[in-house]
């Protein structure tokens, strides 16, 4: 019976709107009512959040006493009780004109009720900041004016966060869960931050080992391979010396035996002799050659090393003898 009635109450304040309402478009009138009733339905099976914004769409459209004190109903039930208070309070401040419906009227007594009554029920916290005036502090990202500071001041019941923080100083938060009715006290003490810790100067980018040797180990195998190449070049080059020695003693002892340059046939294996004498000689002394001559690009290309900076080789070639000599 009183949903009925609550709901009659609504529709017959829309319908017997005063003149200053008359401007309303009757589609924007029949839009409020529905909304109006949806919002009373959500408000009496408790979705306050459903009535809230019934209510407040309907009051958007045609703004009376009756619709936003089911704003204001509905704010108590979601636990906004400070805005449900500011709610109440406009009702009270408005009032409604003269010739306006009886709902109206009642609309305002109700306000006045339900405020007395919701006003000692606001939970309150006063919150004191130590440290530098410049603080800035919030309530839930809300933020609280330096006026408001060091004074009770309402809030919703809950949980809260109070932040305060400061340049040069470390940030500080503390939580509070006020009751109906409560009264707490948040004391926020700002300490300097911890300075930031030096920057360590970067040392200096030493080579990496395998760097170094790898440079090293690749001048000390070209000095191998050098050296290599040298004692080869050295013992082609001995070959054919004693090669060209034995065959220029063959060939005078055959030029002695030939007369006229004309061998016995009996001499043929001497002369097959003389003949691998002198080719031995000649493939000696290319080779020996060659390996001299490649050492001796391999030493005097190869990267230095302060091991070798003191070190020289150089090839030895006599009559009948080849080599290197070094110096240390």
């Amino acid at each position: 019976m009183a949903r009925r009635l609550g709901i009659a109450s609504l529709l017959l304040a829309l319908t017997c709107a005063p003149a200053a309402l008359a401007q309303v478009s009757d589609a924007d009138r029949a839009t409020a009512r529905s909304l109006a009733v949806e919002g009373q339905e959500a408000l009496e099976r408790k979705d306050f959040a459903a009535a809230l914004d019934r209510f407040s769409r309907a009051d958007a459209i045609i703004h009376a006493p009756t619709l936003l004190l089911g704003v204001a109903r509905a704010q108590v039930g979601a636990g906004q009780w400070i805005a449900a208070q500011e709610s109440y309070s406009r009702i009270l401040r408005e009032g409604a004109p003269e010739k306006s419906p009886e709902q109206f009227f009642e609309a305002i007594a109700a306000a006045q009720r339900e405020l007395d009554a919701l006003a000692p029920r606001i939970p309150q916290v006063l919150i004191s900041v130590i440290g530098p005036d410049t603080a800035t502090v919030t309530i839930d990202d809300a933020p609280v004016p330096r006026a408001a500071l060091g004074v009770r001041r309402p809030v919703d019941p809950g949980d809260h966060v109070v932040r305060a923080s400061a340049a040069g100083f470390a940030p500080i938060e503390v939580k509070v869960t006020l009751a109906e009715g409560a009264s707490e006290t948040v004391a926020l003490e700002l300490k300097p931050a911890a300075p930031p810790p030096p920057v360590k100067p970067r040392p200096p980018v030493a080579p990496r080992p395998d760097q170094g040797a790898s440079a090293s180990g690749s001048g000390s195998s070209r000095t191998v391979l050098a050296i290599a190449a040298l004692g080869l070049g050295g013992a082609g080059l001995a070959a054919g010396a004693v090669g060209g020695v034995l065959a220029l003693g063959k060939h005078g002892d055959l030029s002695e035996r030939c007369p006229g340059g004309r061998c016995d046939p009996s001499l043929k294996g001497e002369l097959d002799s003389y003949h691998a004498m002198g080719t031995l000689s000649t493939i000696g002394f290319a080779i020996g050659a060659v390996g001299v001559g490649a050492g001796t690009v391999l030493l005097l290309t190869a990267p230095r090393s302060p091991q070798r900076a003191g070190i020289s080789i150089t090839p030895v070639i006599g009559l009948g003898s080849a080599g290197a000599k070094g110096s240390f």
